[in-house]
């Protein structure tokens, strides 16, 4: 009977683990962060917001639908294309709502998603200065430094 019961234990806890490491998050949650932070950088207004959230949300259904299609097996490059196009699209749209200085601020934080988000980080080095991080992106950023 132990022997019953420790092994029923043991099902339902990896049943439990192996549901929570699949939680991908639903198109509504994955706008709203998006939104928010492009409202805490851009300053929007709840106009520009609530705008800037309904593309976001069509872009993260696609979104969310490729990568269905990817897991299954089920998809091409013409599916790959089509939402390139739609990003695209999305960005374009996304500028038409905002105003010029935010539209400068707006092509800045998409250059930094592009390059990995912010990761200029601050350190403290022997004399307590804060020194910023050397950031290299590319394909100099994979090689190796050389054993010493």
């Amino acid at each position: 009977m132990k022997r019953y019961s420790l092994l029923l234990l043991l099902l339902i806890g990896a049943a439990t683990l192996t549901n929570a490491q699949q939680k991908v998050p639903t198109a509504t949650e994955m706008a709203t962060k998006s939104v928010d932070t492009l409202a805490k950088r851009l300053k929007l207004n709840p106009t520009q917001r609530s705008v800037v959230y309904t593309y976001t949300l069509d872009l993260c259904k696609e979104q969310l639908a490729l990568v269905k299609k990817q897991q299954a097996g089920n998809y091409n490059e013409d599916d790959v294309t089509k939402f390139y196009k739609l990003q695209n699209q999305t960005t374009e749209r996304i500028k038409t709502v905002l105003k010029d200085e935010q539209k400068t601020d707006y092509d800045k934080f998409l250059e930094e998603q592009l390059a990995g988000g912010n990761k200029k980080k601050k350190k403290k080095g022997r004399k307590g200065k804060a020194e910023e991080e050397e950031v290299v992106t590319g394909i100099s950023g994979l090689i190796l430094p050389p054993n010493p």
